[in-house]
């Protein structure tokens, strides 16, 4: 198991600021600290050094302890940044909720598939309220990891943003604090007929990229069409039944025949615009809100607020 303690690996080509005077391969140079260079290899994992590349071409093995990020770094002018959010992982002390979504949420995973977690994190009310403030949002790409910010998650749930929906839905749920707990079960305050518009949206985008692919290579990218289906499928669950059906249950086989390349263009096409169509009466005939309950959800961020202090 990865040692959650350690940082997420940076990428090659992150710009980089040595922590201390830093002793160059060849020659025996020695650089100053405050040296901005360039990850150019990344180790195999965070325990490790990189190779970085300074602007002269010199290069030197460090680890991660010895360096910076250089946007982290400009913080510098006032005073020393408390970069354990931005440059590290995330303790397990603040993230409040952490779950699966993705294939595996929908059940549409493969031997191959990945397993995509996403979470909330509840910092403390000393560095939210700092000068530093905290990121909104904290990705770590190689273990196909998002968490967000808890009034960042709020904000985009109360927009309908499906990503974040789902992440309130899955039914794979890693760990969930009592905090957590409470928003998943006022999840309902969170859907309104703001679905309408921001699914649509999203499967119009979805669409135009597809359509794209065919004019310009005559291919279509079957994962993403797969996908434009599935969430067309749970925008007219939610708009019926007032809840959000993230597995996609009898439809799996036929989905994943799209996935496949199995289906031909012309039915995956008419199953789209029977979707459409459904998506549309279904918003018609809904019973949920205009908008969601920002009221209910506000006093809920501001207890958990209350619980960072």
């Amino acid at each position: 198991m990865a040692d959650r303690s350690l940082p997420p690996l940076l990428p090659v080509g992150t710009r980089v600021v040595a922590r201390a005077a830093v002793r160059v391969a060849g020659g025996g140079r020695e650089l100053p600290a405050g040296a901005t260079g360039t990850n150019v290899a990344a180790p195999a994992d965070g325990t490790h050094a990189y190779r970085v590349r300074f602007p002269d071409g010199a290069e030197a093995s460090l680890r991660r302890s010895e360096l910076r990020i250089w946007r982290h770094s400009l913080a510098d002018d006032t005073g020393g940044t408390p970069d354990l959010l931005a440059d590290f992982r995330l303790h397990e002390s603040l993230v409040v909720y952490r779950c699966v979504v993705g294939s595996r949420a929908f059940g549409l995973a493969t031997e191959s598939s990945d397993v995509d977690r996403r979470g909330v994190y509840l910092p403390p009310a000393d560095l939210h309220w700092s000068l530093y403030g905290v990121p909104e949002q904290i990705e770590n790409p190689d273990n196909q990891e998002c968490y967000w910010e808890l009034g960042k998650f709020l904000r985009l749930a109360l927009k309908a943003n499906p990503n974040v929906l789902e992440c309130l839905w899955t039914p794979e749920v890693e760990f969930a604090s009592p905090l957590a707990g409470e928003m998943r079960d006022m999840r309902a305050a969170f859907l309104s007929r703001l679905v309408y518009r921001t699914y649509n949206g999203y499967t119009l985008s979805q669409f135009k990229k597809l359509e794209q692919d065919l004019r310009t290579t005559g291919a279509v990218k079957w994962k993403h069409a797969m996908h434009l289906l599935r969430l067309l499928l749970s925008g007219i669950d939610v708009l019926r039944e007032g809840d959000l059906r993230v597995r996609v249950g009898e439809h799996r086989e036929r989905l994943l025949a799209i996935k496949r390349g199995e289906v031909p263009w012309e039915e995956v096409e008419a199953w789209r615009l029977s979707l459409h169509a459904a998506f549309d009466e279904a918003y018609r005939g809904t019973a949920l809100p205009e908008v969601p309950d920002y009221e209910r959800v506000n006093a809920f961020l501001l207890r958990a607020r209350r619980c960072a202090l």
